[in-house]
C-alpha cells in the first residue's frame, strides 16, 4: 500500500467504504455531464455576444462557434448610455449594501454571542421566527418604504434586504466556536468588547466572513424585485432591472449610438453582452471566495 493509499485511508471515515473504479468512472462522468450542461449555455451567450452582425445572420441567432470577434455591443454598452450608468448603479449598491449588511450581521451575531447579555433569549427566538413566518407582504412592505420617504432612491434597494437572520445565526455558530480562553484572557487584560470583536474574533474568522460576504453581494447584485417595484427613474434602475428591460422586453438601451440602431451592432449581441456584464461579477468573484467556503459554512454550522 502506498503513502497516498495510506493518507486516503486515514482521512476517510470508518463506515465509508473506498470507491470502487465503475464508481468513480460513473462520479467523473455525471459530473462532467453536470459541467458540460451549465457551461453550455454560458458559452453560447458569450461567443453571441463577441459574433459580428454577419456570423449572427449566417446563424440565424445565438451563435456556437465563433467566426469573426469584434468587442462593439461592450463598447456600445459601456460608452456612458443607460447600461453603463445601471452598472454604476449596481456596483455601487453591491459595495454599501454589502458593507452595511455585514456590519449589521457581525455586531447582531457576536452580541448574540454573550449569553447573558440584556433580553439575549428574547431576541434570539424572535429573530429564529422570523425565518419560519414571512413578513406581511409586498402592499404593507411597499406602503413601509413609501412612509420612510425611501420611493424612488438608493436606500429602497439597500434597507430591505439589508438584514438576513440565517446569516447571522451562521456567524453567531462560528463566534462561539472561537476558545472561550482567547476571549477570557482578552477582558483580563482590559479589553472591551469591541476591540475583542476586532482584534481577535473577527481575524479568527475569515472564512466564514468571506462566505457570508459573497452572500450578501450575490443578492445586491442580482436584486431585480426592489428596483422593479420602488424606484421610477430609468438613471436609478440597476442592471438587473436594465437587463430585464433589454432581453424580455425587447427597449434598446438609451444613450447608445445609432450603430444600434441602424443593424450594424445586432441587438441579439447587446442583450447578450448585457447578459454577460450582469454574470461577470459573480463569476470573478466566486473562485476566490470557493476555499473559505466549505469551512465557513460547515464550522458555522456546528452548534448554535
Amino acid at each position: 500500500m502506498t503513502d497516498d493509499d495510506e493518507k486516503g485511508k486515514r482521512q476517510r471515515p470508518a463506515w465509508e467504504e473506498p470507491p470502487t473504479r465503475v464508481g468513480l468512472t460513473a462520479k467523473g462522468v455525471i459530473l462532467g455531464i453536470a459541467l458540460l450542461a451549465i457551461l453550455f449555455p454560458v458559452w453560447i451567450v458569450l461567443i453571441t455576444s463577441l459574433s459580428d452582425a454577419e456570423t449572427i445572420s449566417k446563424t440565424g441567432g445565438l451563435v456556437v462557434w465563433p467566426d469573426g470577434i469584434t468587442l462593439d455591443a461592450y463598447r456600445e454598452l459601456l460608452a456612458g448610455g443607460q447600461v453603463a450608468r445601471a452598472m454604476w448603479v449596481s456596483i455601487g449598491i453591491t459595495t454599501i449594501g454589502t458593507a452595511f449588511s455585514m456590519a449589521i450581521s457581525i455586531l447582531a451575531a457576536y452580541g448574540l454571542t454573550r449569553m447573558g447579555s440584556l433580553w439575549h433569549r428574547p431576541i434570539l427566538i424572535t429573530m429564529m421566527g422570523t425565518m419560519f413566518f414571512g413578513g406581511a407582504g409586498i402592499i404593507p412592505t411597499y406602503l413601509l418604504i413609501q412612509e420612510l420617504g425611501l420611493m424612488n432612491s438608493y436606500g429602497a434597494l439597500v434597507l430591505p434586504m439589508a438584514v438576513n437572520v440565517f446569516n447571522i445565526l451562521v456567524l453567531r455558530a462560528f463566534f462561539m466556536n472561537i476558545g472561550s480562553e482567547l476571549i477570557d484572557s482578552a477582558r483580563i487584560d482590559g479589553a472591551s468588547e469591541f476591540r475583542i470583536l476586532l482584534q481577535i474574533v473577527l481575524p479568527l474568522s475569515r472564512a466564514v466572513l468571506a462566505v457570508i460576504a459573497l452572500f450578501y453581494a450575490v443578492g445586491y447584485w442580482g436584486s431585480w424585485f426592489a428596483g422593479f417595484i420602488y424606484i421610477q427613474e430609468q438613471d436609478k434602475l440597476p442592471l438587473q432591472n436594465v437587463l430585464y428591460q433589454i432581453v424580455v422586453r425587447r427597449e434598446r438601451p438609451t444613450g447608445m449610438s445609432e450603430m444600434i440602431a441602424s443593424g450594424q451592432v445586432p441587438s441579439i449581441s447587446v442583450q447578450t453582452a448585457v447578459m454577460i456584464l450582469a454574470l461577470l461579477p459573480v463569476a470573478i468573484l466566486s473562485p476566490f471566495v470557493q476555499r473559505h467556503f466549505k469551512k465557513g459554512m460547515l464550522i458555522g454550522a456546528i452548534k448554535g
